[in-house]
């Protein structure tokens, strides 16, 4: 059920997309986001000020992905975009409701940890400003009465993981997680985990890379017989490979999440699989929506969140997206 209902979501946004980029209604006919001859498509829709608040760390190559995305699709629909984080909830609600006090005509926000949030989203729709969520709390769509949500089901992506992980028989795993507190985080170890209940979790201090591969060196000489490393966050991964290398470890290493560096390792075999929940799309997807709903009443996703993955990047179709990765963009 779940996987019919993913594919019946995608579906709508990718026609959705299509509509929104034609500059055409469902009929054929002629709207407002008509394009000019010439400009690329580009709406001429009256320019408005969206704010992109995330709570991500400084200097992390993901969500270099998510702002690319919300770029492109600010550029396309005429939208200033301003881009705001902060990794400690209590700061990023903060921003959320500058955004408001700033009176922003759309708001995408993350929702890591929600509880901290719900206050400063309310104060943004008791304003009548819009706002969406993405990549993190899935299930926060309807209790925070957003517009629409774009990301992966955190617990379905960790079960997927862990399967994989069963199939090539993994008896010891550790799961990393790199920022204590994040729900999503949290749900993605714990789908593992359902998976193969034999695995351990990691905490590891994401901000600070060489302490996160001298954590895992750590971990790796106390115990030998770990077989499976699973990170969940690229550079978080990259540093494993690194801390397999130096010790000497069998251990192989699964990821969540994409970038230039970890298409390569999976090409060169140091990283097996990567779990893609396409970032660049999540941005993408959560900024043209607050123009959708802004020019013509449009919400996205039939009241459910419009899922962006889990999808797999493997030896068997990295090479597919390996140009888009090179760009930044996967």
């Amino acid at each position: 059920m779940r996987t019919n209902g993913t594919q019946a979501r995608l579906a709508a946004v990718l026609v959705i997309g299509a509509m929104a980029l034609a500059g055409c209604s469902s009929t054929g006919g002629k709207n407002a986001t008509e394009q000019k001859a010439g400009k690329g498509g580009h709406a001429n829709t009256p320019r408005f000020t969206a704010a992109l608040i995330t709570h991500s760390a400084p200097g992390d190559t993901f969500w270099d992905m998510v702002r690319k995305g919300a770029q492109a699709a600010a550029d396309k629909d005429n939208i200033n975009l301003q881009y705001y984080s902060d990794p400690d909830a209590a700061k990023q609600a903060s921003l959320v409701q500058a955004a408001v006090d700033k009176k922003v005509g759309g708001i995408a926000v993350t929702l890591a940890k929600p509880d901290a949030l719900k206050k400063a989203v309310k104060n943004a729709e008791a304003a009548g400003i819009p706002v969406d969520g993405l990549n993190s709390g899935t299930d926060q769509m309807g209790p925070m009465g957003l517009i629409g949500f774009f990301g992966q089901d955190e617990l379905v992506a960790g079960e997927a993981a862990g399967q994989r992980l069963k199939e090539a028989g993994a008896k010891r795993p550790i799961c990393i997680i790199h920022e204590q507190g994040n729900v999503g985080l949290n749900d993605r170890c714990k789908g593992v985990k359902e998976k193969v209940p034999s695995t351990k979790v990691v905490y590891v201090n994401g901000a600070d890379l060489p302490s996160v591969r001298s954590t895992i060196t750590a971990k790796l000489q106390q115990d030998k017989q770990i077989d499976w490393i699973v990170g969940l966050q690229g550079d978080v991964s990259l540093n494993a490979v690194k801390a397999v290398e130096g010790t000497g470890s069998k251990a192989k290493i699964g990821t969540f999440d994409t970038n230039a560096g970890i298409v390569k390792a999976i090409q060169s075999g140091t990283v097996q699989f990567a779990v893609d929940q396409q970032p660049w799309l999540q941005g993408y997807l959560a900024i043209d929506a607050l123009w959708l709903y802004r020019t013509n009443g449009d919400t996205v996703g039939g009241g459910k969140p419009t899922l962006t993955g889990p999808a797999f990047v493997d030896k068997s179709n990295v090479d597919k997206i390996a140009e888009y990765a090179s760009k930044g963009t996967r």
